[in-house]
């Protein structure tokens, strides 16, 4: 299923400049991903087209101009294209064209980075249709990440979007956010399909979710009337959790290890202007979430130590986990069923 949908990597800003790159692994695939010579984004397979070398093997850096194979040397251009094949030239038959690496399908989307291995994939502009467009308000490609923390958690990613997408839970397990935000607050606007979810509100005006209760940042972009008292929540299936709030943006990555474990990758994003301001303490919005994922690690590791037993059968969802019905069907759906 991660090899055939289009999945979130990164920001563009992880590789500013020409030849930087990082690595990126999907179901057991090494993948690197770069800034090519001309500005844009690459994605290739990390494999050399010689003899199958791992090209690269630390996890970000810069290329200087060529990717080098440390077997028998054989370089790559920044476009993916055979540029040095020592010694290749004493075969007649030998065209150094007919060897670039193996391309990856790659776009980016209000910044980010997102790829999909399929070689037959569906169009990012029609899988990604309700989307786009969506958050401009937010000015998204201009954000800046403040602060990146990996998480490893023993559990199936599918019970972390499930978790995400309900608050049926936040008044046991997340008390301090439902002060701040009330949990039957809001509605969703996105209902059916590979993309769910909606607003809550802020329970007072200026506000954030933070650790004080204020904003630690400018507002976002044009952001204005009752967006500045609202927090989004998206699911974008099936491996990106996209929170939106009036002074930053939260972004959940899921990576997954195995079938019990995934690595969580969670960035805390500001606008440009607010790094500049005295007193920018994104550690306030940080140790809120901070101190909320590990809530949440804590009960889903549980949850799966108890769907793991032969002793369970789903229970009934509540009115207030609709959404999480709407993601089973669209599992199922892609599972054929």
């Amino acid at each position: 299923m991660f090899a055939t949908r289009w999945l979130c990597v990164g920001r563009e800003e992880q590789i500013p400049n020409p030849g930087d790159y990082f690595l990126q692994d999907i179901g057991g695939e090494s993948l690197i991903v770069l800034r090519d010579s001309k500005q844009e984004i690459q994605a290739f397979y990390n494999v050399c087209r010689h003899r199958g070398t791992r090209l690269c093997v630390e996890a970000k850096g810069h290329f200087a101009g060529t990717i080098n194979c440390p077997y028998h040397a054989w370089a790559y251009g920044l476009d993916g294209q055979l540029m040095v094949a020592p010694l290749m030239n004493e075969l007649a038959d030998f065209c150094r064209e007919e060897y670039p690496l193996h391309r990856v399908n790659v776009i980016t989307w209000e910044g980010f980075i997102l790829l999909n291995l399929s070689q037959s994939c569906e169009p990012f502009t029609s899988a990604f249709a309700p989307l786009i467009g969506k958050f401009g308000q937010w000015h998204l490609p201009q954000l800046r990440v403040a602060y990146r923390i990996d998480y490893k958690v023993k559990a199936n990613w599918k019970l972390i979007f499930l978790n995400y997408s309900e608050c049926y839970h936040c008044p046991v397990i997340h008390p301090n956010l439902a002060k701040l935000s009330p949990y039957r607050s809001g509605e969703n606007d996105l209902f059916s399909g590979a993309f769910l979810g909606g607003f809550m509100k802020l329970k007072q005006s200026g506000t954030s979710l933070t650790m004080s209760g204020d904003r630690c940042g400018l507002v976002l972009g044009e952001l204005s009337g009752e967006d500045l008292n609202r927090v989004y929540y998206y699911s974008v299936f099936p491996n990106l959790l996209l929170s939106l709030f009036p002074d930053y943006v939260m972004v959940h990555r899921l990576l997954p290890q195995s079938k019990s474990e995934t690595m969580i990758v969670c960035e805390w994003l500001f606008s440009p202007e607010s790094f500049n301001q005295t007193g920018f303490n994104p550690s306030d919005a940080v140790l809120f979430w901070d101190r909320v994922n590990q809530q949440d690690w804590q009960v889903w590791e549980l949850m799966q130590a108890g769907v793991s037993s032969r002793a369970y059968t789903p229970g009934p969802y509540s009115s207030a986990e609709s959404l999480l019905a709407q993601f089973d069907r669209e599992f199922l759906r892609l599972m054929g069923h």
